[in-house]
């Protein structure tokens, strides 16, 4: 569970009634069927049909990413392809073969069997960039779904607003029911602009930002594949997966392996 994106909805929204309630409205006064229909039927309405249907309803599993993420330890995928490389050097790539067989992710467990096989190793590389490229797409397309919903979510909020003022101005015999029409109106807006900036678009950055993770750590298994491959020393193999890392993230694995 990523408590980033829960504790930060939880407060944006939180700040959003808290400052309501210290100016002394009331939250219910928010509730307006109608221009909830409006805007996130239409802000739905409007992104369906920039998308293939296949990826609207894969929507709830493309939320759901956001909210629970596998977080991979780059030190552990680290120690793990420098320990492939110990053994490879010592006894040959075949005796990866079994090690093989008990790694969990998928894209690894393909690389090293590439590599036990004997693939050259170009051909390795494209065989598994060409996987990156495509993972890289399919998480475009997630991310966008919910980029493009937070720019129609405004708009359909403002088309709201002024559906609700030309209703108004039709009922001007009633001076006394303006102010309420103008406040009821003005909700649709409110919708619109606090669902994308609260919900939609944080949810594509934050989509964004994990298929980044998910992509450098699978970028460091090719190159840590490749080395293992070539022969290289174990050494070489720790010093080049840890160039994809931040300093600090260099030093905190340096330390735990001292600390070991």
């Amino acid at each position: 569970m990523d408590l980033a994106t829960i504790v930060g909805m939880i407060l944006a929204w939180g700040a959003l009634l808290g400052s309501m309630i210290m100016e002394g409205g009331d939250p219910a006064g928010l509730i307006n069927i109608p221009a909830a229909i409006l805007v996130f039927g239409g802000t739905l309405g409007a992104t369906m049909m920039c998308f293939p249907l296949q990826q609207i309803v894969g929507i709830p599993m493309i939320m759901k990413h956001a909210f629970i993420g596998k977080h991979v330890d780059p030190g552990e995928i680290i120690g793990l392809l420098v320990s492939f490389a110990e053994k490879a050097r010592r006894e040959g790539l075949l005796v990866l073969e079994e090690e093989a067989r008990g790694i969990q992710d998928e894209f690894l467990q393909k690389g090293i069997n590439l590599a036990i096989d004997g693939t050259d190793p170009e051909v390795v590389r494209e065989i598994l960039q060409t996987d990156i490229a495509f993972l890289e797409e399919r998480h475009k397309m997630g991310e966008s779904v919910f980029s493009t919903a937070g720019g129609f979510g405004p708009t359909l909020g403002v088309i709201g607003t002024v559906m609700g003022l030309v209703h108004m101005l039709h009922n001007l015999s009633d001076p006394g029911s303006m102010g309420p029409a103008i406040a009821g109106a003005f909700i649709a807006t409110l919708y619109g602009v606090s669902s994308a900036n609260l919900i939609f678009l944080p949810l594509g950055k934050k989509l964004h930002h994990r298929s980044a993770d998910e992509i450098l750590i699978r970028e460091m298994m090719v190159e840590g594949i490749l080395s293992i491959q070539s022969g290289d020393n174990p050494r070489i193999v720790a010093d080049k997966l840890k160039a994809f890392l931040a300093p600090k993230v260099r030093n905190s694995i340096a330390s735990a392996k001292t600390e070991d």
